[in-house]
């Protein structure tokens, strides 16, 4: 199975570039599942309903959540009905929503699983031993899962790669919107990068207009950030292909597309 994922969503520049790109990235790498991040997708801070079914359209298979799950009131009115949305898993069980799912398709099917880190974070409930929890349960389904990790700490990200090496087929860090270097696969055979980077701006800080931050941090001021409306973008991501009946990866592929680094697909 091949697996294309894309990383945090970041406001209408991020989500014209993955109308403009995915097209593209898909010729190239022929996923059977597309996942994508999108808790940052409406002005920077949630998702709204719009906002969820543009990326189905455009052929997203699956949108996971994090911190900024909440910070659009409508996402109450459809996480329930929706079969493509995660929200971390590990969030109160009074929460609505789910933070699993299945993608059937016909290379097999694949289990994603959404996680929020602790380190850093609001407190949730413990993720590895909700990860162990939720992938005991996946694994009778099928070998092929996926775990979005959305958490600030390098070190607690490596923490759950380890964690879960060899039982899963891919651990995915989101969040701090900055890409690492260290794709690889781990001995047991899971994928993993610590952090995926963000779609949107390129010419801001975190997505973020770059004045307003600067201000915050030359003044300590409160300033309310805010998207760039136009300018140059990125993309950020990574292509994982795994073996349908072990799901382990057999090869990972980091994506960075911006001016920079453009894409030759």
């Amino acid at each position: 199975m091949k697996i294309l994922f894309i990383g945090d969503i970041v406001g209408a520049p991020g989500m014209e570039t993955v109308r403009r790109q995915l097209p593209r990235l898909r010729r190239a790498y022929k996923p059977d599942v597309v996942i994508v991040n999108g808790e940052n997708a409406a002005s920077g801070k949630g998702l709204t309903r719009d906002d969820h079914d543009e990326l189905l359209f455009a052929g997203v298979d699956m949108i996971t959540m994090g911190n900024h799950t909440w910070d659009k009131q409508e996402i109450f009115d459809f996480i329930d009905g929706s079969d493509s949305l995660l929200r971390p898993a590990n969030f109160s069980s009074e929460a609505p929503g789910r933070g699993m799912a299945t993608v059937r398709k016909e290379a097999g099917a694949l289990t994603v699983i959404n996680l929020h880190g602790r380190t850093f974070m609001p407190p949730h409930d413990d993720p590895f031993a909700v990860a162990d929890r939720l992938i005991e349960e996946a694994s009778e389904i099928s070998p092929l899962i996926f775990v979005d990790f959305h958490a600030e700490a390098t070190s607690e990200k490596i923490a759950m790669g380890w964690h879960l090496d060899g039982r899963v087929t891919a651990v995915v860090g989101t969040h701090t919107h900055v890409q690492t270097a260290d794709e690889r696969i781990l001995p047991g055979g899971t994928a993993y990068l610590t952090d995926a980077g963000m779609t949107g701006p390129y010419n801001g800080i975190l997505g973020m207009k770059k004045e307003e931050v600067l201000y915050r941090f030359q003044t300590n001021m409160p300033v309310r950030f805010r998207v760039p409306d136009g300018g140059p973008t990125q993309l950020g991501g990574l292509f994982v292909e795994a073996d349908d009946k072990t799901g382990k990866a057999i090869r990972v592929e980091r994506i960075l597309v911006n001016d920079d680094h453009p894409f030759n697909g």
